[in-house]
């Protein structure tokens, strides 16, 4: 299939960032703005993944934060219709078989609802991963993201032969219990560079936008398109996390957030 064959499903899904940010976020701002996404027919909640930023600017927006996958488990347990998504979670800076365990978790407890959304973070996220310890990584964070993924999948299909990666070695281990969803566990591939188009068609089951307008969508899809066509793959799931604000006048620049199957 080439860039101009492409034809998406029309069919489209809504999923509601949930409000895990900012000083006022609490049990019941989760719980309400979940229960809005049942009550108007959305089929997801998602949650945003930082830990350490510095003071500044950042701080405003993430400075008050609460850690993604508590927050998303949290959620999880009260609203078993909703699927349970990361927009996005930063394998390097964390720990890729520490995140394969909770990540399986979570899938385990939510009998296969959840999808990963990962990104490599931006340029200026340095002096947070200089805050975990983790600088060493800073440079290498996208080769670190393509072997956690590679790695996930290896332990969550069952396989107990050895892993050898740039980061892991992995020679003698058990990994169970083993999700649902398998190795199958849609991961979707966030970010705006050529990397991460390469990454979504090579690596990943959906490529999920965050800034990003229609015009630099309607650029992007193409490239997708033709990386994944060459790679011999699947189409992705495109979905875009756009922020909507209620109290401007409607727009051509107006977006929604939704989910779009391929």
């Amino acid at each position: 299939m080439t860039a101009d064959s492409y034809q998406p499903n029309p069919e489209m899904r809504f999923g509601l960032v949930l409000p895990s940010i900012g000083r006022g976020t609490s049990p019941a701002s989760l719980e309400a703005a979940a229960a809005a996404c049942v009550r108007h027919g959305w089929t997801s909640v998602w949650v945003t993944d930082h830990v350490l930023v510095p003071q500044g600017p950042e701080a405003g927006e993430y400075g008050s934060i609460l850690e993604a996958l508590t927050a998303l488990t949290w959620v999880a347990a009260r609203f078993d219709g909703l699927k349970v998504g990361t927009s996005v979670i930063v394998p390097a800076m964390r720990d890729a078989p520490l995140l394969a365990k909770q990540l399986a978790t979570l899938d385990t407890l939510t009998g296969g609802r959840l999808i990963v959304g990962v990104g490599a973070s931006d340029s200026r996220d340095d002096i947070e991963y200089a805050n975990l310890g983790k600088s060493d990584r800073f440079a290498r964070r996208g080769a670190y993201l393509d072997e956690a993924v590679a790695l996930w999948r290896h332990l969550w299909a069952g396989r107990t032969d050895p892993f050898a990666g740039e980061f892991h070695t992995l020679t003698d281990f058990c990994f169970a219990p083993l999700p649902p969803q398998g190795a199958g566990i849609p991961i979707w591939c966030g970010g705006r560079s050529q990397r991460a188009v390469r990454r979504t068609a090579e690596l990943a089951d959906g490529y999920h936008a965050a800034q990003t307008g229609p015009e630099q969508l309607r650029e992007r899809l193409p490239k997708i398109v033709a990386a994944t066509a060459a790679a011999g793959r699947p189409l992705p799931t495109v979905s875009v996390r756009a922020r909507v604000k209620f109290d401007a006048a409607p727009a051509l620049s107006t977006r929604s957030a939704a989910a779009t199957r391929r």
